[in-house]
């Protein structure tokens, strides 16, 4: 279980202090899933990175009683002169498990070929992605956390990256961010709504997109604190 309990964030600005996220509460069960709506600047990536413990929250707690992964996709701890297989040995002693029974899978999903072993300083974007995503499949979770970017590449390798995740994967629980309400509509079975730091829960996802789709557009505005 994942269990957010009246979670608060925020930020020291030059314009002084902003709240991004105000008294947030949300529950997930084992094997459920939530998709979280919210407009470019919301606060959902930041929501993210608190359930991911990246960050800690000003005021409130979570609590996490299964494991939870980093956000999906994402490359921003990848050391840039090590070699894509020592990427890939470096995450596996971080999380405790064997790194050369997922050589093969790894090597196989991202289809980096000679580039697998050599410093990711020379990859591409859409080479990092893969092996971000690769390397985010290769460690098992409980809950898998989504942020907007979960699939990259050719409709071919998005079909793979579907595969691995909702499919393979169907039975452990995850968080989906987006402001694509599609998005939210095709994996999840209820959602919420992320606006001027305040989230929104609804039993459906219909109901949340109703909703998300009523809020009027534009950057949320500060919140003094």
């Amino acid at each position: 279980m994942i269990l957010i309990e009246d979670v608060s964030k925020v930020y020291r600005t030059r314009q002084g202090p902003r709240t991004v996220l105000d008294h947030v509460n949300l529950r997930l069960e084992p094997g459920r899933n939530v998709g979280i709506l919210g407009r470019n600047g919301a606060g959902k990536s930041t929501l993210i990175r608190l359930l991911s413990g990246a960050e800690r929250p000003t005021s409130g707690r979570i609590r996490r009683t299964m494991s939870v992964s980093w956000p999906l996709a994402f490359g921003g701890a990848f050391q840039n002169h090590l070699t894509g297989l020592d990427n890939l040995k470096f995450v596996c002693r971080i999380y405790g498990v064997d790194y050369k029974p997922l050589v093969p899978f790894v090597e196989d999903f991202t289809e980096l070929g000679v580039y697998f072993r050599e410093p990711v300083s020379h990859y591409s974007h859409g080479m990092l992605s893969r092996l971000a995503f690769a390397l985010s499949m290769a460690v098992e979770f409980d809950c898998f956390l989504i942020d907007e970017a979960m699939v990259v590449g050719d409709a071919r390798f998005h079909e793979r990256c579907h595969v691995e995740l909702f499919e393979k994967r169907r039975d452990r629980a995850f968080i989906l961010v987006s402001h694509e309400p599609n998005v939210i509509r095709t994996y999840c079975e209820r959602a919420c709504v992320l606006v001027n730091g305040k989230l929104h829960q609804f039993d459906t996802v219909d109901d949340a997109y109703a909703f998300y789709e009523a809020q009027p557009a534009g950057p949320p505005p500060a919140v003094e604190v």
